[in-house]
């Protein structure tokens, strides 16, 4: 038996396959488009029994390939470019494909595991899974959106576990090839290390200079959740996986600067004293965002926490510090 993990050489796949790995499993098909061909050094640790290109794998899956190989469906593979402009491609690759994968395992009667995204609640600042809280602001968030619409639709009708995690803020290792769409923290790390400082948006929607406030979630949080899951699979929902409170952008880059610091000999500083000392600084917030970015967000995750679910979330003061320790030691 098989565990199929889609968007296995990206950000939060390679992280998954790494984790099954270490509870022993190695029979694992790893499905990705390869066109950015770095992703492969997300997948070089892990062992998987094959890798397929997402066109030829729904293929094989259309053609009965798999029936009845697979233990679960972990779908993590997306077009996550929340700039992108072209509909056509974004609801073809997010929407489509996932439907494909979701009659397929209903079908099968196979675990399904997918990725929305906190995105689907657009600037409002409840953040409850239920519909009257949602209204995504971009295409991205639309496609997400739309494929809730639909598991809550069949949601009666279901005949096997259906999971939907609606990731807030990831950061952590193995988001290297995700260039600007990479977490802030990942930024942050970079550009102290080329320059000293790091820059960060200005204030917009009410907020102070950096002060916008985020639900940063360890990867390693994520991992953990998508885990507990498989280890339940009478539990089925579309849940909020994020920390639960709320952190500034400012907060991350004190937390990535001081770790920083620490690794040099230096002292930790406070938010005020490396303003003053101007390594943080501000730049203007982009027109191309304005109306188009969630200044804040904070999961509710009650859901979550009826499910079963009932381990600690990282702060950000320590998931960031472990992140930025990690990097470290990866660049010598």
């Amino acid at each position: 038996m098989y565990y199929i993990v889609t968007g296995a050489a990206g950000f939060i796949g390679s992280n998954l396959v790494k984790a099954l790995n270490e509870r022993g499993e190695n029979n694992i098909i790893a499905v990705d488009n390869l066109s950015k061909a770095d992703k492969f050094r997300n997948l070089v640790d892990c062992e998987i029994a094959d890798y397929l290109d997402k066109e030829d794998f729904l293929e094989k899956l259309q053609e009965g390939f798999f029936d009845g190989l697979v233990s679960a469906v972990l779908h993590q593979g997306a077009c996550s470019d929340t700039m992108e402009t072209d509909g056509r491609y974004m609801m073809e690759n997010n929407y489509q494909y996932t439907l494909e994968l979701l009659n397929y395992c209903q079908n099968e009667e196979i675990p399904f595991l997918y990725a929305s995204s906190a995105s689907v609640y657009g600037g409002g600042g409840v953040f409850k899974e239920s519909r009257e809280f949602e209204s995504p602001l971009n295409v991205y968030a639309y496609s997400k959106f739309l494929f809730d619409q639909i598991v809550r639709r069949r949601w009666s009708k279901r005949g096997s576990q259906i999971v939907g995690l609606r990731y807030f803020n990831v950061y952590g290792p193995r988001e290297q090839h995700k260039g600007r769409m990479a977490s802030v923290a990942y930024h942050f790390f970079n550009q102290y290390r080329a320059d000293g400082k790091v820059k960060l948006f200005e204030g917009c929607d009410g907020y102070a200079n950096g002060g916008q406030l985020r639900d940063f979630v360890s990867i390693e949080d994520v991992v953990k959740v998508n885990m507990y899951f498989l280890d339940h699979p009478n539990q089925s929902g579309i849940f909020n996986l994020g920390t639960g409170q709320a952190q500034s952008f400012n907060d991350v880059a004190v937390a990535t600067i001081n770790t920083l610091r620490q690794a040099e000999g230096k002292t930790a500083l406070s938010l005020a004293e490396l303003d003053q000392q101007g390594i943080i600084s501000y730049i203007p917030f982009p027109d191309a965002l304005r109306g188009k970015y969630q200044s804040y967000t904070q999961a509710d995750i009650g859901a979550l926490r009826n499910a079963g679910y009932s381990e600690p979330f990282l702060t950000v003061e320590q998931g960031v510090a472990k992140y930025v320790e990690r990097m470290l030691k990866a660049a010598g």
